[in-house]
Formats: structure tokens, sequence, C-alpha cells
């Protein structure tokens, strides 16, 4: 009997469904533990906000269409998104010099400033959590993890 990921039999399959229930449990508590955080830092911006300033700051400005399509979202959803983050003065919109009729999203300095308090506190909430393990194996997760994004992210992309 094969052990191949397209079979789904043996081992392999065994293997897949664990990591299946601990992406699901990851997600579950992840979402709980950040529910639970007394800090304001964890609220002073949704997930959907702070994703996108993340972008924002790492990509530079953006349309609403290079956002959707980064996020892999539609783009009536970033466009909402964007303009609450626009009424609460996170963001701003530029003509897009590319495009007369578009416009690219910024960072504002205050969306910048409540980014960086959320991973702040989700960089200490992280120290806390695994600071039982060893370096090595926090460098081993991250690159993991990262690896799994990567993954997830290629097999969302239109083909």
């Amino acid at each position: 009997m094969s052990d191949d990921h397209t079979t789904g039999t043996g081992a392999n399959e065994v293997t897949l469904g664990r990591i299946e229930t601990e992406i699901a449990l990851l997600m579950r508590l992840g979402e709980a533990t950040r529910r639970a955080t007394g800090t304001a830092e964890h609220r002073v911006l949704d997930r959907a906000a702070y994703v996108i300033l993340r972008y924002l700051d790492s990509a530079g400005p953006q349309n609403v269409s290079g956002l959707a399509a980064r996020l892999n979202l539609d783009g009536s959803t970033v466009t909402r998104q964007v303009s609450a983050m626009q009424r609460d003065d996170l963001i701003t919109r530029t003509p897009d010099p590319a495009d007369g009729r578009g416009t690219l999203v910024s960072p504002t300095q205050a969306g910048l400033q409540r980014m960086a308090a959320v991973q702040a506190a989700r960089t200490r909430l992280y120290g806390d959590i695994l600071a039982g393990w060893t370096s090595d194996d926090r460098e081993a997760l991250a690159t993991m993890l990262h690896r799994l994004n990567e993954a997830l992210d290629s097999r969302n992309r239109p083909r």
C-alpha cells in the first residue's frame, strides 16, 4: 500500500489528520487567547485592519485590487474594510498615478502606531507562551509556520 499524500493511506493519512486537527485547534485557541488577553493593545485594531496595515507597511501603498489579490479577498470586502479604516484615520487614499480613476491606500502615522502596539503586544504574549521553549524550537516553529503560510498562500493564488 502506498504512503503517498495523494492516496490518503497509511501513516501519512494519520499524520495529515493530526495536522488538520492541530491547525483547527491553533485557529480556535489563537482567537480565544486574543479575546481573553486583558491588555488594551490587543484590541486597538480588528484582525482585518491589522493584516492590511502590516501588508501596507511592508509592501508600500497599494490599490484596493492589489490588496484584495494579496489578501485573497473579494474587492468589495477590502473596499468596505478600507473605507472603515479611512473613517478611523488608519489609512489615507491618494490618486493612483498609474490609473487616474483609482486610488492608492497608505497607512497613516496613527495606523502604523496602532499596528505597532498590537504587534508588540502579540510578540510579548507569544514570548510568554513560548518561554519554556528553546531558541532552536522557537526558530523551527517560525520556519515551519512560514512554510505553511507560503504553501497556503500558493494554493489560494489564482492559477
